[in-house]
């Protein structure tokens, strides 16, 4: 079989193409690509038109020359002809591939049943219909589903508690704001447009910009106030900045009544929530925390930039809606540069039926993607209560490195008895133990539809260049199965420009000629539906101080003791991994500069610049521990130990570890990676990872 029934956009004629950037950020940057007469990619830089990413984009994606030209990108479909993770395999045509995955999906669905197939994605790519067209093939056979739990849903779950709905100020306003707040999140590194929009401010209006986090990093050097917290303790710090800001008189008590739910409960609540007693929890002078709270209640545009970081503990949920009252405390929203934002998701309204085959009924279980690892080796409760996984097909993801408790995930990976399939660029360690291995395409070679997160923006993300090779898209290996395992859905028949014009239509978005044309269409609300200044999202328009997290869905992936002791109000939930004398330290593993999750981590300048693998340890525990700068140690718990190179740091509190980026395994000295040492137990309240929330031992390595 060939791609011809699928039909190739042509490249537009001039050599400057619009397109969007897919990787698994909220910035969703809009890119322009210049092309030479050859029709090669010669340059990507930010687009200029596009107003929130302003003409800026990060050093990694600026050098994507590098990925799209790799030497060692897969171009050709492979069939495994040695152990599993060993790297041995043959070249097949898709005709071959094709047919064998069919057969073996066939027999297992015959054998096992159709729930015995799990179809797993990420957002390797955020595309539309790149990422989420598998669903429809999910649908379409009575495969199992996945609960996706990686990335978002502790920190969206914490917002909505409080809003009722993803959506926020428009993120462009931080630039006319007075004070830009960056918690949680570490922009110079991950979102850089973020820092473009509030160094605009304080360039153009004297704003100050306050960065919270658990350690000093490139964001905290550009900052005018930088609160290095212990980590999983943000509650702690926002119930005592809105104790002081009642205590204190700058509470907006006629904000507060008209727009909040049980504002003198809530001030009630706050009244032992002193600065002494969130001092002793966070690890901050008081002063620091007295400072804080006085800027944000004496600044009326306070913008509050809430990231994911923070959210990525056991008790994330909780951390983002407590973070999120101050700005209902302070009444924020109603200034012009003053509120809150996360992710502006719900913005958007697309139909996705036709790309995910929503009119077809839903998989009959539906698999927690964090717990892989515990799915995969035949856990009970994570195969909610039916029978193993005996094939999957993946896409857009490496969960050999990204995802939790990577050794349990390596062992189901490489079962004799699952029957993998990997899409992929290159040869991941997730591909390595596949037994047929398809190349794919990358974005610059594939049109699709994209929305901003961390924007406002509904974009095409239009083709540039020709794949090399045989490499298909998503669409392509998703349609050309739906057909072969005779499924009725219409969207298996369908090409892919078809598939994003008649969505664009059904969801009220022009049409994919219009798109091309004017590739990023502004979504944003006006200023008072963004400032929920007509009523927040609940049926009576109060922001919510008060939560009843068990009205959240989905229900059942989390243990209802620990559901049932999540605070009401906002709170220090102290439900943290326990630390013991044997495990005294906190580990956090951070977001790397150069690294997007595990990818970049293939390209030679991003692995120069990144260096090696280190664990930033304070100088005080290093000196305790007999760990000398630069050598080598040993981090464990029980589900793992990792080794990598100390690197002593005082830009954190005493008792935590920070581990940056997420290096392959192969590249530690052990042959296994960070998340070797994350939990897979999901967060509260209704799933995702604890990847800054892991109680670790450290030690000098000894070689056995």
């Amino acid at each position: 079989m060939t791609k011809a029934r699928y039909a190739k956009t042509s490249i537009e004629p001039n050599n400057i193409i619009k397109t969007v950037c897919p990787h698994d950020c909220p910035s969703a940057c809009g890119l322009e690509v210049q092309l030479n007469n050859t029709k090669e990619v010669v340059r990507v830089r930010g687009a200029r038109s596009h107003t929130y990413t302003d003409g800026v984009i990060c050093a990694k994606v600026s050098r994507y020359n590098e990925r799209l030209y790799h030497p060692e990108r897969l171009t050709t479909p492979l069939r495994r002809i040695g152990p599993k993770g060993e790297n041995q395999f043959e070249k097949i045509s898709w005709d071959v591939a094709l047919a064998e995955i069919v057969s073996r999906f066939s027999s297992i669905e015959a054998t096992h049943g159709a729930k015995s197939i799990w179809l797993y994605y990420f957002a390797g790519t955020m595309g539309l219909l790149m990422r989420d067209g598998i669903n429809r093939l999910s649908r379409a056979k009575g495969y199992s589903g996945m609960h996706g739990t990686i990335c978002v849903t502790p920190s969206w779950t914490g917002f909505k508690a409080g809003t009722g709905l993803i959506a926020g100020v428009d993120p462009r306003e931080m630039a006319v704001s007075d004070c830009v707040v960056l918690w949680g999140t570490n922009p110079v590194s991950t979102q850089v447009n973020v820092m473009r929009h509030a160094v605009k401010a304080r360039k153009t209006r004297g704003a100050k910009i306050v960065h919270i986090d658990v350690y000093h990093n490139a964001t905290s050097r550009q900052a005018d106030m930088a609160l290095i917290i212990r980590p999983g303790t943000d509650a702690a710090l926002a119930c005592a900045v809105m104790h002081i800001l009642f205590r204190d008189g700058l509470a907006d008590l006629e904000y507060l009544a008209k727009y909040a739910d049980q504002p003198e409960e809530f001030a009630e609540h706050l009244q032992p929530k002193t600065p002494e007693w969130g001092s002793e929890i966070t690890g901050l002078d008081v002063s620091e925390i007295e400072a804080f709270a006085k800027l944000v209640g004496s600044t009326s545009r306070t913008y509050f930039r809430l990231g994911y970081g923070f959210a990525r503990q056991r008790n994330g949920a909780v951390n983002m809606h407590a973070a999120l009252c101050i700005a209902s405390v302070t009444g924020a929203w109603q200034h012009k540069g003053g509120g809150a934002f996360h992710n502006n998701t719900n913005i958007y309204g697309w139909n996705k039926t036709l790309i995910e085959g929503l009119d077809m009924p839903s998989p009959p279980r539906m698999l927690d993607q964090s717990r892989i690892g515990e799915i995969l080796t035949g856990d009970t409760a994570a195969l909610k209560g039916g029978g193993p996984v005996h094939a999957m097909l993946i896409q857009n993801t490496n969960p050999a490195v990204v995802a939790p408790d990577s050794n349990r995930v390596l062992a189901g990976l490489r079962r004799d008895d699952l029957f993998l399939v990997v899409h992929e660029q290159f040869m991941t360690e997730t591909a390595a133990c596949a037994d047929i291995v398809l190349p794919a395409t990358m974005f610059l070679e594939h049109d699709d539809l994209y929305q901003g997160g961390g924007h406002q923006y509904a974009m095409l993300g239009a083709k540039a260049v020709e794949a090399p090779g045989e490499c298909w898209s998503n669409h392509d290996v998703i349609s050309a199965l739906g057909c072969r395992l005779g499924t009725s859905s219409d969207g298996f028949e369908k090409n892919a420009a078809t598939l994003l014009d008649e969505t664009l239509i059904t969801s009220g978005r022009s049409d994919m000629a219009h798109m091309k044309k004017h590739p990023w269409q502004d979504c944003q609300p006006d200023f008072n539906k963004s400032h929920y200044l007509d009523g927040f999202g609940f049926d009576d328009g109060k922001f919510r101080f008060f939560v009843d997290w068990e009205e959240f869905l989905p229900k059942g992936y989390v243990d209802q003791e620990v559901l049932q002791s999540m605070p009401n109000m906002p709170d220090h939930w102290d439900v943290l991994e326990t630390g013991t004398p044997q495990m005294p330290f906190r580990l956090v593993t951070a977001p790397a500069r150069q690294f997007l999750n595990s990818s970049f981590t293939e390209t030679k300048t991003s692995r120069q610049l990144e260096g090696r693998p280190q664990v930033m340890i304070h100088p005080a525990d290093a000196e305790k521990m007999g760990i000398v700068d630069g050598i080598l140690c040993e981090i464990g718990n029980n589900r793992g130990r990792v080794v990598l190179h100390a690197l002593h740091f005082g830009g954190l509190q005493p008792g935590v570890l920070v581990v940056e980026s997420l290096w392959p395994n192969h590249s530690f000295v052990g042959g296994i990676g960070i998340n070797s040492l994350t939990g897979s137990d999901p967060v509260a309240p209704i799933g995702g990872v604890a990847f800054h929330d892991n109680a670790v031992w450290i030690k000098v390595y000894e070689q056995e």
